[in-house]
């Protein structure tokens, strides 16, 4: 039942608030001050709070202030019999839900109340989600290699340096980036990812760029490139070595002078996004064999991020099986299952070739396949499974 919270210092107004709400299900609490309101709204959560602006001891604005410092997420709808424009602006500008003039239109107290509550419920939905959301983006560990990386991530991201991000497939560059993109000045803007090595060398440059209605056989209509969907965020070239070398000159032009034309057309476009770039390969010996530009490679790594393999960082591991058993169980709706540590020091003894990734596939096959708990005899007989 939702529970709401009404203060106000005349007895009348209270109990008949109290009274009609409670005929349409509500919980209500009542306080005949603000004093009392504040006392009532740390002992207790409410979906939506009533609040008279006129009050003896401390008056309603006041009482919306304290309010907001101790449950901000919590709507507060402001009454008065003394209303005016410049008040009900005022108590919106502190952060007030809405305002309704005395004496209450019962039908309007309603659909405000109701209002106030899905905007309330919405908010909380929303956190969850961004928690949900972070957790699976979240970097697991506390090896020496894995602090390192995280240490570098951390201080370049508040600047606008170009980063490049290496290490084998599976180690987590994506993760690295997606932070670097939270930790800096991009963070409200959207986070574009491009695999440079899944899209056909042909394509390449419509995605990254876009193009114009008729510039090839099959654009029927305008597309809009992954530079200019990344405006005002961050725009991620994964496995960016695998570019093709015409795409390659087209990215130099963009980082050179922040400006890109689709193709099919010869309008240059501004564009405003901050640009991250990883690999798996030694772009150094590319460089060299003549499949990468060398003054690219400049432009993209100002600085360096390298990830560390699973092997070069093995002491995480008993960390990372215990986020990826509560991370799956969650997911598949069951309780955590338990490990024994004879299961985690065989794990720790095995060669890790895919990394996080395949460590993680692993865990899953694990609990699907493994016994309560997961034993050592389980990881030998399941986890180098082909």
């Amino acid at each position: 039942m939702a529970k709401i919270l009404v203060i106000d210092d005349e007895r009348s107004i209270r109990n008949t608030l109290k009274d009609i709400l409670e005929h349409e299900q509500y919980g209500v609490d009542v306080a005949e001050n603000g004093i009392a309101g504040l006392e009532a709204v740390e002992k207790c959560k409410y979906d939506t709070i009533l609040c008279d602006i006129k009050m003896p001891e401390m008056d309603g604005i006041e009482t919306l202030k304290r309010i907001i410092d101790i449950a901000p997420d919590t709507p507060v709808v402001m009454i008065s019999g003394h209303g005016t424009i410049d008040t009900a602006v005022d108590a919106i500008k502190k952060g007030a839900y809405d305002f309704i003039e005395k004496p209450l239109d019962l039908n309007r107290l309603l659909i405000t109340i109701r209002n106030a509550m899905d905007k309330s419920t919405l908010l909380t939905e929303t956190k969850i989600l961004k928690k949900r959301v972070g957790k699976k983006y979240e970097i697991i560990g506390h090896s020496p290699a894995i602090l390192q990386a995280l240490d570098m991530t951390d201080r370049v991201a508040p600047t606008e340096a170009r980063v490049l991000i290496t290490g084998p497939n599976g180690t987590g560059k994506e993760l690295i980036a997606r932070r670097i993109h939270e930790g800096s000045a991009h963070a409200a803007g959207p986070f574009v990812e491009v695999n440079c090595a899944a899209i056909p060398s042909e394509l390449i440059e419509s995605e990254l760029f876009g193009h114009e209605k008729g510039a090839f056989t099959s654009a029927v209509k305008q597309h809009i490139g992954k530079f200019e969907q990344a405006t005002n965020g961050t725009l991620f070239l994964d496995e960016i070595g695998d570019m093709s070398l015409s795409a390659q000159a087209k990215v130099l032009r963009a980082l050179q002078e922040n400006l890109i034309a689709r193709v099919g057309g010869d309008k240059p476009i501004k564009v405003n996004c901050r640009v991250i770039a990883a690999t798996n390969k030694n772009l150094a010996d590319e460089i060299k064999t003549g499949a990468f530009r060398e003054d690219l490679y400049h432009r993209i790594s100002v600085i360096l991020i390298r990830v560390p393999a699973l092997g070069e960082r093995l002491e995480d591991i008993p960390e990372l099986a215990e986020y990826f058993i509560g991370q799956i169980c969650t997911e598949d709706g069951k309780p955590p299952r338990e490990i024994t540590e004879e299961a985690l020091q065989k794990l720790q003894e095995l060669p890790w070739t895919g990394n996080v990734r395949e460590f993680r596939n692993v865990i899953e096959r694990l609990i699907i396949l493994g016994g309560i708990p997961i034993s050592r005899t389980d990881v030998e007989t399941l986890a180098m499974q082909a």
